[in-house]
């Protein structure tokens, strides 16, 4: 348990500055980053139902599908933050073997959300979520070694 600590908080390999030390007393414990991390992905799957329950609401339904699908989606991957913390987990989405889907992920956040309130498209609303869908278990895969 000790070592899952150390490497889903980045302690793993890195040199131990002051500034890591200050940062590290003013971070939380890890039981409560466990707390955050569930209540967060748990909120994230509770919108993206919610949103699957709202899209046979009559003429809005597509829309509000589409909105708490992305929000569900974001409040999953976010909830990985109280395991990693921001700084962490921002370094990690940008490293080569994952930089492309989360790319593609951001991607499909925006036009989705677009799609939805600007463009007033059900049809590319639609479209876009699935490839959210698609974008976020290549973004997922990019974190087990050879899963892509």
């Amino acid at each position: 348990m000790d070592k899952l600590k150390k490497v889903l908080s980045g302690q793993d390999a890195e040199d131990r500055g002051g500034l890591a030390e200050v940062a590290e007393t003013s971070s939380l414990s890890w039981n409560t980053r466990i707390k955050g991390f569930i209540a967060c992905f748990v909120a994230g799957i509770l919108c993206s139902l919610l949103g699957t329950l709202l899209l046979w609401v009559p003429r809005k339904g597509l829309y509000l599908f589409a909105v708490f699908y992305t929000f569900g989606n974001i409040a999953s991957i976010g909830s990985t933050v109280f395991l990693m913390g921001p700084m962490k987990q921002l370094k990690r989405m940008v490293e080569p073997t994952r930089l492309i889907a989360t790319v593609m992920v951001l991607l499909c956040f925006t036009l989705t959300l677009c799609s939805a309130f600007w463009w007033h498209n059900k049809g590319l609303a639609l479209i876009f979520c699935i490839l959210q869908s698609l974008a976020l278990t290549w973004y997922s895969l990019s974190f087990i070694p050879f899963a892509r």
